[in-house]
């Protein structure tokens, strides 16, 4: 048919490599701290409602992007799951009473301009919700490493493997 090519422009494109599985995820470049502007931040925010996290950490988010502020990152942490047990009034027999899930959010910020920090910092606290806690301090290595489950059993094979 004569209108069968048309439409088509994939042929335009250059010719691409294959794409290669997955490397291990690298740390992004981390900016030190000068006069007038602070380093690589992190605002977690942690919680038992995940609804309430995930929504306070969007806020932050556009907050940043409506002040101008550098968003380099936001992920979610591994859930931290906590067993509340209670003990008989007579006996020393425990049993579960809850189960608790702390959920944790991460908005990493890069070069926050000193003279904008108090104007964020004033809003993120007016407008934080009940039972959200949330915290800044500046990403280090160990920030990066806590962003993945371990996995022993999969370190215990590839150290059978090495030897």
């Amino acid at each position: 048919m004569p209108t069968h090519g048309i439409g088509r422009w994939k042929y335009l494109l250059p010719k691409q490599a294959p794409k290669k599985k997955k490397d291990k995820i690298q740390m992004k470049q981390m900016f030190a701290a000068t006069d007038t502007a602070y380093g690589t931040l992190n605002v977690n925010v942690s919680g038992y409602d995940m609804t309430v996290v995930e929504h306070y950490s969007q806020y932050i988010h556009n907050v940043c992007n409506r002040l101008g502020i550098n968003v380099a990152e936001s992920y979610a942490l591994p859930t931290k799951t906590t067993e509340v047990m209670l003990m008989q009034e007579q006996g020393t027999k425990t049993y579960v009473d809850a189960v608790l899930k702390t959920h944790e959010r991460v908005v990493q910020l890069s070069s926050l301009n000193t003279a904008m920090c108090p104007v964020f910092m004033d809003l993120l606290l007016k407008n934080q919700p009940e039972g959200v806690q949330l915290s800044v301090k500046e990403h280090t290595e160990g920030d990066f490493q806590a962003r993945f489950k371990a996995r022993p059993e999969l370190e215990g094979l590839m150290a059978q493997i090495s030897y």
